[in-house]
Formats: C-alpha cells, structure tokens, sequence
C-alpha cells in the first residue's frame, strides 16, 4: 500500500468511515476536546499523537463508546453513533494493558468474542485458526498469557480486538509496554496485519517515531485541539507552526524579522549586526512581521574550511556532540549565543575525528533548507 496510490483523503468523492463534526467533550469545567472536526478513511493506519492530557485517548474513547460527546457528532459509516452503546458499535478497542484473561489458553483468549456472540463451533475453530496464523501464534494456542513473552501476549490481543472483524480497531499506546527494539519489530507486524486485514486501525500515541513509522496520516493534537493532519512525510517537512515542527524530530527554531526579498523569497533579520538569514516561502510575510525558521539538523552542513559558495553561512564553534553511530550531531555556537544543531551521516570508519569539541566550524544551509512559520 504505497503513499501515493492510497490517500483517500485527497479524493473529493471518498466517504470517510470515521466524521468528527464539531465534537466538545467537557469534564466539568475542564474542556478535553474543543469543537474538534476530522475525518478518518477506510483501510487507513490513522494515528493521534500528542502530549499527555492533550485530549487523544478521549478522543479514542468517545469512538468506543465509553465517553459521552457533551456536542457535536461522531459518524462511523454515515450513522451518527452517539446513542450507540459500545458493545452495538463495529468498533473494538485493544488497550495498553492487553486485559487478558490469565487463566484462559492464548485460543481460549481469541475465541471468548465470537463465544458471547454465539457463533458455531465450526465459524469459532475456523476464526481462531485463521488469527493464530495472521499473528503467528500456532505454537502457543494452548499456552497462558504468563507462559509466552510480552511481544506474543500483545499478539494476542491483537488477534482478540481483531476476531469479530471489527471495522475499526483503536489502539491505545499498544507497545508502550515493550522495550524499543520489539517496539520497532512490532509496529512493522502491526502494518502488516493492518494491511492484511484491510481493517481501519486508530492509534494513540505520544511516541512520535511510532506515529510516523506506521500511520497513513498522523494528528498531531494540543489541548483538546488539532494542530495538524497529514502524511508523516508532510508533518516533518512542512509543518504548519513551530509547535509541530518542534513536536516531530529535531529541528533549529531561528526566529526573526521578516522582509521581503523578491518572489517568494525574504530576509530574516534575527540578530544584531548579523547578515540576515536568506528563506524562500510560498507562505506571504509583510515587512517586519515576526518569523520562525524552522530547519531540520540533517539539511545544515557543517565544516572546518569555509565553503566557497553558501547563501546562508555563519562561522561558530562546537559546543557539544552526540555520536549516535549513524549520525552525528553537532551543536554549534555562534558568536550571537544561539546554538543550532547540524547533523551528518558517519557513512565512513571514523579513522580520526575530523571535527571535535571547542573547534571554530561554519555552517551553512540553502534557501530553501528550511520552513517560515508564523506562529
């Protein structure tokens, strides 16, 4: 399911299978979600990210059912699924702690829906066979949750929330529990199966990495509100304010003057005495209008030499460097005080560091290394 064949939302005529129109969810005085409207395609992997308290399990737990919209409306299918107890929703929800049932087999624990819904032994037998092979787990149908790891329990979790052919699956932080490496095994299993399935899975989240791995499109949420939806590559790219750029991955934040300085081109004026920094911008910004520029670490070179040609360079020194293995990243001082971040790829052996600590260095980017924002 490649990006640029499926995107639904890009489609005047698709029908969302999920609408949020309007929707307010007050507790008391508080408000957790604000007039917040969104629409959610079939077959997508849809993620909510954001910061505790910034409204995303609400969110997820009003679709389930278990929250009441104080206004506005959900629509799953075109109906309005407000009234809808939970337990009548096409919806199923698989939660942090996997809730299974510990003196039920890993079979025992996939079945027990399709039990309370009185399906026949032979749609039950067949139904779990065909789960314990989607999430590879025919060698531990008759094992109990303590006897297999935390990766194989999450598994079956899965296969339970995914037994009744749920429309929609929402997941809630679903490996926050596994240290990062199975994290990062799973979440590809979890796209898998998704695609496999072909059923529309939500995803709550505050881990951005997680959120940009595995989702078709990511909300990225603040107090009850969203701030921005779009592809991951969109999101890290062309944020649409400096809370989200700062929000996903690292970024420089240079904050400034704005002028302009031909088409679609300006000047930053950010600090005294210094030559001003050279963006582009498809986004119009009037003479002397605040502007913050936000430029990814990998798109600033760093280098000892000073380069010939550079539309923006400024000398400083190295104040700190985390050596991650494949990357490295250096933050560098300039004489303004301010420090900015440049990375680069270790694609060779380091046989002798060639830029270390207290080294005088320049950095430079191009015009259009980075992203004006205005708020």
């Amino acid at each position: 399911m490649s990006q640029n064949v499926f995107a639904p939302w890009d489609d005047p005529n698709a029908k969302p299978l999920i609408r949020f129109q309007n929707v307010t969810k007050r507790f008391g005085e508080f408000v957790a979600i604000d007039d917040l409207t969104l629409d959610i395609f079939e077959q997508e992997f849809f993620a909510l990210l954001g910061p505790s308290g910034c409204g995303k399990t609400t969110m997820m737990r009003m679709l389930a059912g278990f929250e009441n919209i104080s206004a506005g409306r959900i629509e799953l299918s075109g109906q309005d699924i407000g009234k809808v107890p939970p337990n009548k929703r096409a919806v199923n929800m698989m939660f942090q702690s996997y809730a299974l049932f510990p003196h039920l087999s890993v079979w025992e624990n996939i079945a027990f829906g399709l039990k309370r819904d009185r399906k026949s032994k032979e749609q039950i037998d067949a139904r779990v066979a065909e789960m314990l092979k989607l999430t590879r787990l025919e060698k531990f149908a008759h094992r109990k949750p303590h006897q297999i790891s935390g990766g194989q329990r999450q598994r079956v979790a899965l296969a339970r929330s995914l037994a009744k052919a749920p429309k929609l699956l929402l997941l809630d932080e679903p490996l926050g529990a596994l240290d990062k490496k199975l994290r990062q095994d799973t979440q590809f299993e979890l796209m898998d199966i998704q695609e496999q399935t072909g059923t529309t899975f939500v995803i709550v989240t505050h881990d951005q990495e997680e959120a940009m791995t595995v989702a078709s499109r990511v909300a990225v949420m603040d107090e009850g509100r969203i701030i921005q939806v779009a592809t991951p590559s969109a999101i890290y790219e062309y944020p649409n304010s400096v809370y989200v750029a700062d929000f996903i991955g690292d970024v420089n934040i240079i904050e400034g003057k704005a002028k302009p300085a031909g088409e679609e081109l300006f000047h930053l004026e950010w600090a005294e005495g210094r030559a001003p920094v050279k963006a582009a911008s498809q986004q119009p910004f009037s003479e002397g209008q605040t502007a913050h520029l936000a430029i990814r670490p990998e798109k600033i070179r760093i280098s000892t030499e000073k380069p010939e040609e550079a539309v923006n360079l400024f000398e400083g020194k190295v104040l700190d460097i985390a050596y991650l293995g494949n990357l490295s990243t250096y933050h560098v001082e300039l004489p303004s005080g301010q420090v900015i971040k440049a990375q680069t790829a270790n694609t060779r052996r380091l046989a002798r560091r060639d830029i270390t600590w207290e080294d005088p260095v320049w950095i430079s980017w191009s015009a259009t290394a980075g992203v004006m924002l205005d708020r």
